[in-house]
């Protein structure tokens, strides 16, 4: 909602500005939409890495009593 009263402001103040930005920005989220697939992907990886880095602890630690 506070995005959306400072894009109304914004076209009060300088609609040009804020016709492109209106435009602009479906195009900047579709060439940004591989490097989001590419940060899930390199998560995916550390996280994986991780929990195989971490497996011999949790093994040795033994089972948690509850």
């Amino acid at each position: 909602m506070f995005t959306f009263l400072l894009w109304l402001i914004l076209l009060v103040l300088c609609w040009p500005l804020a016709l492109l930005a209106l435009v602009l920005y479906p195009l900047v989220w579709l060439l940004l939409l591989p490097f989001r697939v590419l940060g899930l992907a390199v998560g995916g990886v550390l996280a994986f890495l991780a929990a195989l880095f971490l497996l011999p602890a949790r093994v040795l630690r033994g089972p948690a009593w509850r």
